[in-house]
């Protein structure tokens, strides 16, 4: 058995994979995959491992409609074409779990980030700015107190609601599809319309998966709803937020600062003015970017490539109908 793996993965999971008697392909190169080039040593293997942004459409799924399973170095699967996957009776699985607690720090560090206007701060540094005290100059905003809203309190957002909720005495408010009902009894958390969760987030933190229901949902309309002096902190998918509405939104008040550790598009443009900005903090999607988190999912890619291979049920399957498929 062969699998393709899109990026390179820590050596945890290669070993397993080696362990299992499994051959390794591995894209060492520092630049993404195209799809035809994805296609072309995808057909010379049994499985793949997608680390990072492959675009798993239908498109790629009948042309390698032989493969035993996809394992994804990820929570997300807004790339894959879930439903064409099943049709072709291929398993899909992802990483979930591990990444709550880091992703939900992300979040915590990009919101004390801009309320303090952090990072611009550091670059006045390197620029030669920091001359005088000014008593009015480099005002940032306080946390404690205020009210934090959750756009999708599931695992990473619970973390975060318990972040801000422990460390700044912070009232939780969320807007999910279902009750939460842990955050609610844990936290207090209060479920909220959208409607109500933009006009009264002091800081608003998303947590959800990007779907046709979430892409674009933080727009103009949506930013103009919110406090003037909010925060908005988007850890989930660059999709999720309108990039261009969020800079407007931004350049003319209509909300105090945000946090993004993901952007549309990824990676961003070195010229893109929301870095420039001085209560706007930006990473370059590191949610998951710690030695343990990344071994882990390493650990779990390829335990879920390992039983598709052996034709076993996947350990975190993505589609687990596909089993119920005669």
């Amino acid at each position: 058995m062969r699998v393709f793996i899109t990026r390179k993965i820590p050596d945890i999971g290669l070993q397993l994979l080696q362990d299992a008697g499994i051959e390794v392909i591995e894209w060492n190169e520092r630049k993404p995959l195209s799809q035809p080039e994805l296609i072309e040593y995808s057909k010379q293997c049994d499985a793949v491992i997608s680390a990072g942004y492959n675009k798993i459409d239908a498109f790629f799924l009948n042309e390698c409609k032989h493969l035993k399973v996809i394992s994804l170095h990820s929570v997300g699967y807004d790339n894959v074409d879930v439903a064409a996957a099943t049709k072709l009776k291929i398993p899909v699985g992802n990483t979930p779990g591990v990444l709550s607690g880091p992703t939900a720090d992300v979040a915590f560090l990009l919101m004390l980030a801009a309320s303090r206007k952090a990072f611009y701060l550091h670059n006045k540094i390197i620029k030669g700015g920091w001359l005088f005290f000014e008593p009015t100059a480099d005002l940032g905003i306080e946390i404690k107190g205020k009210t934090l809203g959750i756009f999708g309190l599931g695992n990473i957002g619970y973390e975060m609601a318990k972040r801000c909720a422990g460390a700044y005495d912070m009232k939780i408010i969320y807007h999910n599809r279902s009750h939460n009902l842990r955050a609610e009894k844990e936290l207090n958390a209060e479920m909220v319309s959208f409607e109500d969760l933009l006009k009264r987030s002091d800081v608003l933190s998303v947590h959800t998966n990007l779907s046709a229901e979430t892409k674009g949902k933080f727009d103009k309309s949506a930013f103009q709803k919110m406090k003037p002096s909010s925060i908005f902190i988007n850890t989930a998918r660059g999709g999720i937020h309108n990039e261009e509405d969020l800079i407007e939104s931004l350049q003319n008040g209509i909300i105090w600062g945000a946090g993004l550790d993901v952007t549309n598009p990824e990676p961003m443009d070195k010229d893109n003015p929301l870095l420039t900005m001085p209560n706007v903090a930006v990473l370059p999607h590191i949610g998951s970017a710690t030695v343990e988190t990344r071994n882990a999912m390493a650990k779990i890619a390829a335990e879920n490539t390992i039983a598709g291979l052996n034709g076993e049920r996947l350990p975190f399957p993505v589609n687990p109908e596909v089993y119920d498929q005669t």
